[in-house]
């Protein structure tokens, strides 16, 4: 019994050493404190004028058999196509986005024996394709005679500039200057002065937006046979920095 109560005594001191020696005390928490600093952040509008376009060109054909609907649409398409070509647009700026065929039930014709109306079923094609226009003083031209071949959907006509690479980088550097000049602002009235760049950070949108505000627009291409104004377009970019205080 005595040999068996020194057993247990020893290997609960065993237990105890080993628990010791796995227990890890932590050391003191590291300073977490940042310096002081100025946050800004500096901004950059860069306006353009667009000198492309897209547009998405549709027909749309009904019929009660499908096969006169589709054969409607595809004589439809190819009068377009050709119209396209004729005005310059090149093959390889004409591109299919979406062709669809699809029954629908266009209304009733009639009461059935049960009293409830017959809808009859008709077939519908859509073929639409996005094109690129590169000259801009012949888009309403392009449009107009587009639909005067057949087609009877026309969207998002969006502006755009082919190359914004140089307009980018000046929005960049600009945004850079006005968040630099903004920190010195502030720390001049803060009566501080302005130390290290701590953290830079450029970000914003690669593509154009329009501008809609009143004077912004650009010329009105009134010669062609339908009207357009293909605006202005800005690119933002935003330039977060921390500069350290003196």
């Amino acid at each position: 019994m005595k040999n068996n109560l020194h057993k247990l005594i020893g290997v609960m001191v065993l237990f105890s050493v080993v628990l010791a020696a796995c227990i890890v005390v932590p050391e003191p928490a590291a300073n977490n404190n940042y310096p002081p600093a100025i946050n800004v952040t500096g901004k950059s509008d860069v306006f353009l004028t667009p000198d492309i376009a897209y547009v998405y060109v549709g027909v749309h054909t009904e019929s009660e058999n499908v096969a006169d609907a589709l054969n409607e649409n595809n004589a439809q398409s190819r009068d377009i196509a050709s119209t396209l070509e004729e005005l310059g647009i090149a093959k390889e700026d004409i591109q299919t986005s979406a062709f669809n065929i699809y029954p629908f039930q266009s209304g009733p014709i009639g009461p059935a024996p049960d009293g409830e109306e017959i809808l009859p079923t008709k077939y519908a094609v859509d073929n639409t394709v996005f094109v690129t226009v590169r000259e801009l003083n012949q888009l309403g031209k392009i449009l107009d005679s587009v639909v005067r071949s057949g087609a009877n959907s026309i969207h998002s006509v969006e502006f755009d500039v082919e190359d914004k690479t140089e307009a980018l980088t000046q929005a960049r550097r600009e945004a850079i200057a006005n968040g630099r000049a903004l920190a010195e602002e502030m720390a001049a009235a803060a009566g501080v002065s302005l130390g290290d760049l701590i953290n830079l950070s450029v970000h914003g949108d690669n593509y154009a937006q329009p501008m809609f505000a009143e004077g912004g627009m650009g010329g009105m291409y009134g010669a062609s046979k339908v009207p357009v104004s293909a605006g202005q377009l800005v690119v933002s970019m935003y330039a977060d920095m921390s500069y350290a205080i003196q």
